[in-house]
């Protein structure tokens, strides 16, 4: 049986990607900072799906985290901070907003994925890092989850050269309608955004297909699969 680990997995595009690769007979790991999110994630019990509560910033978290999920398939990186809502330009973003934001979305991952290596590498696995168009584009107000995303982005680049034996995968799902997205518009209807499960099916073709490491867009991913 398949074994992942889904950092984020709680809530959004994390959760809906749990519930599909568990259903496909895949036992899945997932986490989240509230007990309520994680609980109502894993909910009715099944086996497939298990849930951890914690912050992926936290060190002894990502060991737990390592420890439960044990020799792994599939990594992926998906808990991401947007940092202050609403967005600012990000020459008035505090240094301790910075910090939160790219340990959330470069260092954190990085860290983790470290700790996973080993057995990532002992069943050819694959690491997804949950990229953005702001990676690639300049949007104003995104500069510092942009910036956070595009460095997660090259460091997957580098990891897909230092070992080739995995692949590193920088996923683009676009805009969706996910709590984090409500908080970079907030107080506006975001209603025409897909909601995540509809974006799901893209990523399990990436998962499926398992193309060269590099950069994909659900998009692109859907418009191969047709």
């Amino acid at each position: 049986m398949p074994n992942a680990l889904i950092t984020g997995g709680s809530r959004g595009f994390g959760r809906e990607l749990a519930r599909a690769l568990g259903e496909t007979g895949w036992t899945v790991t997932i986490d989240g900072r509230t007990a309520a999110t994680v609980r109502e994630a894993t909910e009715p019990p099944t086996g497939s799906l298990h849930g951890v509560v914690g912050t992926v910033r936290d060190h002894d978290h990502r060991v737990e985290l390592a420890r439960r999920a044990g020799d792994l398939d599939l990594l992926v990186n998906n808990a991401s901070s947007l940092g202050p809502s609403p967005l600012r330009d990000l020459a008035s973003l505090a240094p301790s907003d910075l910090h939160e934001v790219f340990d959330t979305n470069l260092v954190s991952p990085l860290a983790l994925i470290g700790l996973l290596l080993p057995g990532l590498r002992a069943r050819a696995g694959i690491v997804v890092n949950i990229s953005s168009d702001a990676a690639v584009e300049a949007y104003p107000g995104w500069g510092a989850y942009g910036a956070s995303k595009a460095g997660l982005d090259h460091a997957g680049l580098v990891l897909a050269a230092e070992f080739p034996d995995i692949a590193v995968y920088s996923f683009d799902p676009g805009d969706m309608r996910t709590d984090m997205h409500q908080a970079a518009f907030p107080g506006e209807d975001i209603s025409d955004r897909p909601l995540p499960e509809s974006v799901v099916p893209a990523l399990m073709r990436l998962i499926e297909t398992r193309p060269p490491s590099g950069r994909y867009t659900a998009a692109q991913m859907m418009s191969e699969a047709t």
